[in-house]
């Protein structure tokens, strides 16, 4: 099966930047550029799943209240640290 063909515009100095790194790998710019755009939409996936499952976490309503929070970062790197504190926090219930 064969990929269908993409052509796009780039800045001189994109195009410069895309041809000396693919020389430095020693493949084809076409490679490099495809390569680069499966990372960029891997990263942007990644991205996205994370943003909903700390939704999906933040719609529950359990959290670390600010006092608890600031009190375990100032002691970060003391002699006195302080554990990760736990969630307290919670949805009301009825």
């Amino acid at each position: 099966m064969t990929s269908p063909v993409f052509t796009m515009r780039l800045d001189p100095d994109l195009k410069e930047w895309l041809e000396t790194e693919s020389k430095r790998q020693d493949r084809s710019a076409a490679y490099v550029a495809k390569h680069a755009i499966r990372a960029l939409k891997e990263q942007t996936e990644a991205k996205a799943e994370m943003i909903r499952t700390a939704m999906a976490e933040a719609d529950k309503g359990v959290f670390i209240s600010e006092e608890k929070m600031t009190a375990w970062f100032e002691a970060l790197g003391t002699e006195n640290e302080l554990p990760e504190p736990e969630p307290d926090i919670f949805p009301h219930q009825a």
